[in-house]
C-alpha cells in the first residue's frame, strides 16, 4: 500500500502530539486549564445565548411576524431579545421579592431570640455554680491561664491576617466574577443579535475545509444534539413549573407558612435536577423552624416524600417525554452524570443521553430497514 507524503505528515503530527501528552501531561493540563480560564466566559455567553434562544425563537413567533413597517422589521429582534431578557428578570425578582423578605425576617427574628438564649445559659451556669459537687470539681482543675492566654492572642492575630486575606481575595474574585459575567453577557447579546449571520460564516467555513460527506453527517449530529438539549430545557422549564405548584399546594394543605415563597424557591432551584428540591427546602426549612420547629421537622417529611415523587414520577416521565427518553434511561444518565461530573454532570447527563439514544435509534432503524429490503 502506497503511504502518500501527506499522509506522513498527517500520521506523524499525531504521533508528535500523542508524545507530547505522554511526556508533559501536568503541563498541558495546566495550559489547557488557562486557556479554559481565558475562553470561559465566552463558554458562559454561548451557553446563556442558547437558552434565551429558545424563548426567543417563540417570541419571535407571536412579534409582528408578518409586519411591513420597516422600523418594527429593522428593530425586531431588538425588541424580542428585551423582552426576553425582562421575562426571566421578571420571574427571579418575582421569587426573590417573595423569599427575600420572609428569609430576613426569619433572620432577625432568630437574632432577637439570641439574648433569651444566653440568659438561658447564664441561669444553667449558675445552677450548676451552685452545685457544690461541680463547684470541687472545677477547683481541682488547675489551668495554665497564661498559656490559654497566649494561644487564644496568637490564634487572634493569625485570624485577623486571615481575615484581611480573604478579605482581598472576596473582593478580588467578586470584581473578575463581575467582569466575567459581563462579558459573557455582551457575548450572548451579540450571538442573539446576529445568529443569522454567524450560522451563514460557519457554514461557509464548514464546506470549505470539511468534506461534503464529514459535513452532512455533522450536521445530522448537531442537528439532533440541538433538538436533544432545547427540548430537555423545555422539559426542565415545565417540571420546575409542575413541582413548585405542588410544592406550594401541598404546603397550603398541610398549613405550613410561608407556601407561596418556599414553592416558588423549590420551583426556580429545581431547574438543577434532583439536587435542586433539596436547597429549595433548606431555605423553607430555616424560614419555618423560627416559628416552629415541630412544623420544620415536619416539612423535612414532606419534602422528602415531595422528592421522591420528583425523582421517580414527575421528572422520568415531564423531561423524558419531552426528549423522547424512557424514565429508566433518565434515572441513569442523571446517576451517572452526577456521578462523573457533579451539578454540572446532572444537567449535562440526560440531554447528553438523550442525544446518543436518539441517534443510535436513528441507525439502528435505518440498518433494519435496509436489511427488510
Amino acid at each position: 500500500m502506497n503511504i502518500s507524503r501527506k499522509q506522513v505528515i498527517k500520521y506523524g503530527i499525531v504521533v508528535v502530539i500523542l508524545l507530547f501528552l505522554l511526556v508533559y501531561p501536568a503541563q498541558i493540563y495546566k495550559i489547557a486549564l488557562n486557556l479554559f480560564g481565558v475562553i470561559l466566559p465566552l463558554v458562559l455567553g454561548a451557553v446563556l445565548a442558547y437558552a434565551l434562544n429558545i424563548l426567543c425563537v417563540r417570541i419571535e413567533k407571536h412579534f409582528f411576524p408578518n409586519t411591513k413597517i420597516k422600523w418594527i422589521q429593522k428593530t425586531r429582534r431588538l425588541w424580542v431579545i428585551l423582552l426576553s431578557l425582562l421575562i426571566v428578570v421578571l420571574v427571579m425578582a418575582g421569587v426573590f421579592r417573595l423569599v427575600l423578605p420572609q428569609f430576613i425576617s426569619a433572620l432577625t427574628n432568630f437574632f432577637k431570640s439570641i439574648p433569651s438564649i444566653f440568659t438561658d445559659l447564664a441561669d444553667f451556669a449558675e445552677k450548676l455554680n451552685k452545685n457544690s459537687v461541680i463547684s470541687d470539681q472545677l477547683e481541682s482543675v488547675n489551668v495554665d491561664w497564661t498559656s490559654v492566654q497566649t494561644k487564644v492572642m496568637k490564634f487572634l492575630t493569625s485570624g485577623v491576617g486571615g481575615v484581611f486575606g480573604s478579605s482581598i481575595k472576596l473582593v478580588t474574585g467578586f470584581a473578575k466574577g463581575l467582569f466575567n459575567f459581563i462579558l459573557a453577557f455582551t457575548f450572548a447579546i451579540y450571538i442573539l443579535a446576529s445568529k443569522e449571520k454567524l450560522a451563514a460564516q460557519i457554514k461557509k467555513a464548514g464546506r470549505a475545509f470539511i468534506k461534503p460527506a464529514h459535513l452532512k453527517k455533522t450536521d445530522y449530529v448537531l442537528s439532533v444534539t440541538n433538538k436533544m438539549f432545547s427540548s430537555f430545557i423545555v422539559g426542565q422549564v415545565t417540571e420546575a413549573i409542575i413541582l413548585g405548584t405542588l410544592c406550594s399546594l401541598g404546603m397550603v394543605l398541610f398549613k405550613f407558612p410561608y407556601a407561596l415563597p418556599v414553592g416558588a424557591f423549590v420551583g426556580v432551584t429545581s431547574l438543577i435536577p434532583i439536587l435542586g428540591a433539596w436547597m429549595g427546602g433548606a431555605v423553607g426549612f430555616l424560614l419555618i423552624a423560627v416559628e416552629s420547629p415541630i412544623d420544620a421537622i415536619m416539612f423535612i417529611v414532606f419534602i422528602l416524600v415531595l422528592q421522591q415523587l420528583e425523582s421517580n414520577l414527575i421528572y422520568p416521565k415531564v423531561v423524558g417525554t419531552s426528549i423522547g427518553l424512557p424514565g429508566i434511561w433518565v434515572l441513569g444518565a442523571i446517576t451517572i452524570g452526577g456521578g462523573l461530573g457533579g451539578i454540572v454532570g446532572m444537567l449535562l447527563g440526560v440531554p447528553v443521553a438523550a442525544t446518543i439514544y436518539q441517534l443510535v435509534k436513528n441507525e439502528a432503524d435505518r440498518r433494519l430497514s435496509k436489511t427488510n429490503l
